[in-house]
């Protein structure tokens, strides 16, 4: 049985806890309770370390156990400040120090996302009395080094990592406990919509809340794309939406239908073979075969485009886009004896600034539904 843990936020939490309680009683606490709110429990981080800097300011510290989840972030110290503050109106402020990522997008706002602060507003301002008033700064001193070994630069978070999350549980997302959780999520909505959106992460999830997709359509799977699609055929789903990142996505349209990078890669041939098709000039399609990174690899057919005027980039992706809903179909067929092939699929790839790159032409009328 693997052993689920818990999301940076709720460390980042509890080291505020523990901070703020040093303020108010000069006591350091061994273990901080954090209300998860998401879901609705309480869970006991144990503190390594607490300090006051001043009279006014004191830093704790944990570390990240994020269970038997493929994390990097495991066994990373998270600290937290906490300093009384008199002026402004707001009781907490919520501040992102050295490790915490920037919102290139957002005008360098830290990358401390809705359940972080939300995490971090309830369970704070429940240990202030009337007109207290605290500054809290995570800080992540391993987050700018680890942060190189992530996509969050692909989502425009760089210098660091995001506190990134819906809930505050870390499931293991590449074991069967994992899969079975999405399978059990998936029944669940599949017994009330016809149509569905399974998104492959959090990012995913974010872009298509904010184009008005009803959230109850909305299908988590982590990198289990293949099994997820056949449970949905075998669920009676009558139309499915794929909507991911065009760096993960893209595997699909090479036949790779688990996408953890751990067991298979491949993007560099499939879209050196897209562009091909589509009629690149060798030494170009070159370029892109050698791109350091599938964003590396748009925006050079980007720079194609602005010199020549070309429309590359929608030629290419339209073609995997494609390419993906046919491959999904073959799959769900070949993995399920008694398919009809009647589920219809769409694809919907974007980039990594949550800015849609390309719907394929059965996506486009989903959407229409779905929007």
């Amino acid at each position: 049985m693997s052993r689920s843990g818990y999301t940076l936020p709720v460390f980042a939490c509890a080291a505020a806890v523990a901070a703020l309680h040093w303020l108010r009683d000069r006591k350091p606490l061994t273990l901080a309770s954090v209300d998860l709110i998401e879901p609705a429990q309480i869970a006991e981080i144990p503190i390594e370390q607490v300090a006051g800097l001043s009279e006014n300011t004191a830093l704790a510290i944990t570390r990240s156990d994020p269970g038997d989840n493929l994390d990097l972030t495991r066994n990373t110290p998270i600290w937290a400040m906490v300093e009384w503050r008199q002026e402004g109106e707001e009781a907490v402020i919520i501040k992102g120090g050295e490790g915490i990522g920037k919102q290139a997008n957002a005008d360098d706002k830290p990358a401390i996302y809705a359940y972080a602060q939300r995490l971090l507003q309830e369970n704070l301002q429940r240990m202030l009395a009337p007109g207290e008033k605290i500054t809290v700064t995570i800080i992540l001193p391993q987050g700018r080094s680890l942060a190189v070994r992530t996509s969050n630069s692909a989502f425009g978070v760089v210098e660091g990592l995001s506190l990134l999350g819906t809930t505050g549980i870390s499931q293991p997302l590449s074991t069967p406990d994992q899969l079975a959780v999405f399978r059990a999520e998936l029944q669940n909505k599949a017994s009330r919509f016809e149509t569905l959106v399974l998104c492959i992460g959090e990012n995913g999830l974010d872009l298509a809340r904010k184009l008005g997709i009803n959230p109850e359509q909305l299908v988590k799977t982590a990198n289990w794309l293949g099994p997820m699609l056949v449970e949905a055929d075998v669920l009676g789903v009558k139309e499915i939406l794929l909507f991911g990142y065009h760096g993960k996505l893209m595997k699909l349209a090479g036949g790779i239908f688990h996408t953890h990078h751990y067991l298979a890669d491949g993007r560099r041939e499939i879209l050196a073979a897209h562009c091909a098709i589509a009629g690149l000039k060798s030494p170009d399609i070159q370029a892109v075969f050698n791109s350091a990174t599938a964003e590396a690899a748009l925006t050079y057919l980007k720079s194609l485009d602005g010199a020549t005027g070309s429309d590359w980039v929608n030629q290419v992706y339209s073609a995997i886009a494609q390419t993906i809903d046919v491959r999904s179909q073959e799959y769900i067929q070949n993995h399920r004896e008694s398919s009809t092939g009647s589920t219809i699929i769409g694809s919907v790839l974007f980039e990594r600034d949550r800015k849609i790159i390309v719907k394929s032409k059965t996506a486009g009328l989903l959407m229409g539904k779905l929007c």
